[in-house]
């Protein structure tokens, strides 16, 4: 059976290695040497090659869609930035020729300069061939509900590729309301993948609905990892608490407009019970198998793809048939 997956993760320690390591500390990146930096697998990161496709192959992995796992060119303004967002998108797209039937590619973006984000876009999805791009967390502390990236929501609904919203470390002021005074590092990892960052999407896929950012674009299309999260759990909850009064604003529902322009990934999540509140609210077509190489393992995604409760039908839709049409692969 094909397989695809599509928040699987790549690293280029040489133009990483560019960036000032204030602004990565800024951004909350724990120090080498912690035992948190430790579990980011470097060297499956870094490799692109033989060893990646040897795992893949071991695991029955058909193609992995990759994006740029930070710290990266969004936390670099200006030119600098632009720069450093193409030549770690015209890596990738190097990674891929070679390739070309086992990898594709989400676009990595210079968020602090939106305009030249969203040429960035273009130029990946015209000309390199790429199928959306994927933005890691709050840009500067915002959201993109914020009117400063309309450019980039814009050329991404022009374009027809969505954008993967991937949560990523909270800024200073949530990591000190929220996980603060815990004994590290499990305060820090209860502020990511414990528990924040799931929360933290969630929270960001809902602004873009009651801003009326998706009003504005209603052929714009979201990705979210991780089984939806926590977006499958909560949908009936918000849609009581928060549909009386949107609908003053919006012609759709929280939920019609969730469900309409929001597809979610398996990523890292590899059991039953998630997997059946996202099967019960966003339904087998809206759902799309990743693995979250290398922090979660091809093995342990394939295992739980081979075991889903579900028809033969949904079993291929989840597998490869959403995203085969939704990123527009080549089959």
């Amino acid at each position: 059976m094909r397989i695809v997956a599509l928040e699987e993760h790549f690293t280029v320690p040489a133009l990483a290695g560019r960036i000032d390591l204030d602004a990565i500390t800024r951004r909350g990146f724990p120090p080498p040497g912690t035992s948190w930096s430790l579990t980011i697998r470097q060297p499956q990161l870094q490799d692109l090659g033989p060893a990646r496709m040897a795992d893949m192959d071991a695991a029955g992995i058909s193609v992995q869609v990759l994006s740029l796992s930070g710290p990266g060119a969004d936390l670099v303004p200006g030119r600098k930035g632009v720069s450093l967002a193409r030549e770690f998108n015209d890596t990738l797209k190097g990674a891929i020729d070679e390739n070309p039937q086992r990898m594709a590619g989400f676009a990595h973006l210079p968020m602090l300069s939106p305009e030249a984000a969203a040429d960035e876009l273009e130029r990946c999805v015209t000309q390199l061939g790429f199928n959306g791009a994927l933005i890691n967390g709050l840009i500067d502390g915002r959201f993109l509900d914020d009117l400063r990236f309309e450019p980039i929501l814009a050329r991404a609904e022009h374009l027809d590729v969505p954008i993967y919203l991937h949560p990523w470390i909270p800024p200073a002021s949530v990591q000190e309301a929220y996980y603060a005074g815990l004994p590290e590092p499990l305060g820090f990892m209860l502020s990511v993948a414990g528990w924040g960052w799931h929360m933290e999407t969630a929270i960001h896929v809902l602004r873009l609905v009651l801003s009326g950012t998706l009003e504005r674009h209603p052929r714009l299309k979201l990705i979210v990892g991780h089984m939806g999260e926590s977006l499958p759990f909560m949908l009936a909850r918000s849609e009581a608490i928060l549909g009386g009064e949107l609908r003053k604003i919006s012609q759709r529902s929280l939920a019609e407009t969730i469900l309409q322009q929001v597809w979610i990934t398996t990523s890292g999540f590899f059991t039953v019970p998630p997997l059946m509140a996202a099967l019960t609210t966003f339904g087998a077509d809206r759902i799309l198998f990743s693995v979250d190489y290398p922090f979660s393992a091809n093995a342990a995604g394939r295992r739980f793809l081979d075991d889903l409760p579900v028809s033969p039908e949904d079993k291929a839709k989840i597998a490869h048939g959403n995203a085969d049409r939704l990123l527009k692969l080549p089959v």
